[in-house]
């Protein structure tokens, strides 16, 4: 069975979004059984010798198949998606845009939503105004050329639902009190089917239960 490591703990700020959310997804989705490990990182769980071992970084998510050890969040989801034989294409070529599309999520449109959400944490008064005013502008650039991709098709790489779906839709998480993707129709839409899932719905429920917080606070 595959053992999840993930958060046990809700943050400090309430903070309704962590990439664990994202694993247990794809299980949800994939079908696989798999248990939950809760670490309390507030109690430094993370930085205990044994979680060392499996995680290189001290970061969540990681998962253990059985002995075998997975780490980072684009490579946990292709390794279900294969092991499953779901949520990716048979083709090699299908594949590997399904591969492209978990990279374009995680190395960039993530890192400057990312980079977004420190300028407002560490320089509110936003002393740094160029860059205030060029990160949104990166961010709305991004967000343009996959809502053209996404106007043409409901899902990132073709017609069926993949793991590059949810690796995207988990990274537009991170904008989802913002006005970002209010000009893009098609990326907005995108994200209300991807939320809709029932899978994505289960996940809520249990990720809420397990931080013993309210579905509402993390939604």
């Amino acid at each position: 069975m595959i053992t999840l490591y993930g958060f046990g703990r809700i943050f400090p700020e309430g903070q309704g979004e962590t990439k664990d959310m994202w694993i247990q997804w794809a299980l949800e989705e994939v079908g696989l059984p798999y248990r939950v490990h809760a670490l309390d990182h507030t109690g430094g769980e993370l930085d205990s010798p044994e979680y060392a071992r499996i995680s290189p970084f001290r970061q969540v998510p990681v998962i253990d198949d059985d002995g075998f050890v997975v780490a980072e969040s684009g490579a946990i989801v292709l390794y279900l998606a294969e092991k499953a034989g779901k949520l990716v294409p048979p083709d090699f070529h299908g594949r590997a845009h399904v591969t492209q599309w978990c990279f374009a999520a995680a190395a960039t449109l993530l890192p400057t939503f990312q980079a977004m959400d420190l300028a407002g944490m560490f320089d509110p008064e936003k002393a740094a105004r160029k860059l205030h005013q060029e990160l949104p502008r990166l961010a709305q650039r991004w967000l343009s050329h996959v809502d053209e991709r996404l106007a043409c098709q409901p899902w990132i790489v073709d017609n069926d639902f993949s793991v590059a779906d949810i690796m995207l839709a988990g990274v537009l998480r991170l904008v989802r009190k913002t006005d970002l993707m209010a000009p893009y129709p098609a990326v907005a839409a995108f994200y209300a089917r991807c939320m809709a899932r029932p899978a994505w719905q289960r996940t809520l429920q249990m990720y809420a239960q397990r931080l013993g917080t309210s579905v509402d606070n993390v939604r």
